[in-house]
């Protein structure tokens, strides 16, 4: 296999280098591109970032021209994500718009449904929320029980979802229902799009173990749906769910050996009796074996890119992305926390924090990322059953 990148790429790299150079934010917060948000403040700078980004050209930039995107192919969108992370300025996260409702509305949406979200989701203009999980169906998803039940122009959905990231501050939902209870399992759901003003929505923030609130949890009261907003066929919305499923999963990979060049500039700096903790052996060993973790991840992720070269969907190799990247990510937290000794329990903004507190930050949110977009029980199950094809 050839790693090169074609001359084209590396051309679309000088002006995204050079455009950040001028605008990327000088500012030492923890990346944006966390769905963890500190406060209200912290979600309109993320906005204000991405705002910029939009002006430039730079939201969406895989997506159709005819939808405001650039037609950019798939290798300049990954020499963009990575100059994104050479200067800290990730893309923003600030919902699930441009990730997840975006694409998936783009393969299953109707035209009048592409022209009336579409626009509104690459200016950030309308936010986004995504609504699968439910207190009884977390990664056994297809046991929901959300109803929506047809009454002329309407659904009315009656039921909750929890564990939703930034519901408190999104304009819309995707939300994943069951249409059909005499349907058992995955037949009988619908994937069908929500105002969250509607009436009759009541949204519950969930506080988190550092104080901050990513979570909440939604409930539905004979909330009305228009009909039109029903994205796919009746009844087949987990063919559209799984598309965006896929699209959660396909966790990227290139993050990895940025951070384990983080974790050894931090122990570089950080003492550990009386010296740099960089010079223990024991130390660099055990970093050189996250980096060579993450090398392994950053090349299997060249296995997606691929499928997108051959314009196919993402795979289950998203699957092996999601479980190997989620799980290195919580030991290198771990591992820093254990380099930092006391220091390691300074939050973000505290005197003497290192780093800003970001590693605390980064640790109280790691175990989540195994859990979110489908456990990694879940994804130990994909992995045997459609790449190894073991029996269920």
């Amino acid at each position: 296999m050839d790693f090169k990148y074609p001359p084209e790429a590396e051309e679309f790299r000088k002006e995204i280098r050079a455009w950040l150079e001028v605008n990327a934010p000088k500012h030492k917060h923890p990346p944006y591109d966390t769905i963890t948000v500190a406060n209200d403040a912290e979600w309109e700078e993320r906005r204000a970032w991405y705002r910029k980004l939009h002006s430039g050209g730079w939201i969406g930039i895989a997506w159709p021209r005819e939808y405001g995107g650039r037609d950019a192919d798939v290798m300049q969108a990954v020499v963009f994500h990575e100059e994104l992370a050479r200067f800290n300025a990730h893309l923003p996260y600030i919902g699930a718009g441009v990730a997840l409702a975006g694409p998936t509305l783009i393969q299953w949406g109707t035209e009048e449904q592409k022209k009336r979200f579409i626009p509104k989701i690459l200016s950030g203009e309308e936010t986004w929320c995504q609504g699968y999980s439910e207190p009884n169906a977390g990664s056994d998803l297809t046991s929901l029980r959300t109803m929506a039940i047809e009454e002329g122009d309407y659904f009315v959905v009656n039921g909750s979802k929890i564990w939703t990231s930034q519901a408190h501050r999104a304009d819309w939902m995707f939300l994943l229902c069951r249409t059909d209870p005499k349907q058992p399992g995955s037949r009988g759901l619908s994937y069908i799009l929500v105002d969250m003003k509607t009436p009759g929505i009541t949204t519950r923030p969930m506080v988190e173990i550092n104080g901050q609130i990513s979570f909440n949890q939604v409930f539905f009261e004979n909330v009305r749906v228009p009909k039109e907003n029903l994205v796919g066929r009746k009844n087949d919305g987990w063919r559209v769910a799984t598309t965006t499923l896929a699209f959660e999963r396909n966790f990227g990979g290139r993050q990895y050996p940025n951070l384990v060049r983080d974790l050894a500039r931090m122990a570089q700096q950080i003492q550990i009796n009386g010296r740099p903790a960089w010079e223990s052996s024991a130390v660099r060993q055990q970093i050189a074996a996250f980096a060579c973790e993450a090398e392994a991840i950053k090349y299997n992720a060249f296995r997606g890119i691929t499928r997108r070269l051959k314009r196919q969907p993402p795979g289950p190799e998203s699957s092996i992305l999601k479980l190997a990247g989620t799980e290195l990510n919580l030991r290198i937290q771990m591992f820093a926390m254990e380099l930092l000794g006391p220091y390691a329990q300074l939050d973000r903004g505290e005197a003497f924090a290192v780093d800003g507190g970001k590693w605390l930050e980064r640790a109280i949110t790691a175990r989540g990322g195994t859990i979110a977009g489908g456990s990694n029980q879940i994804q130990h199950n994909i992995i045997g059953e459609r790449v190894l094809k073991l029996p269920r």
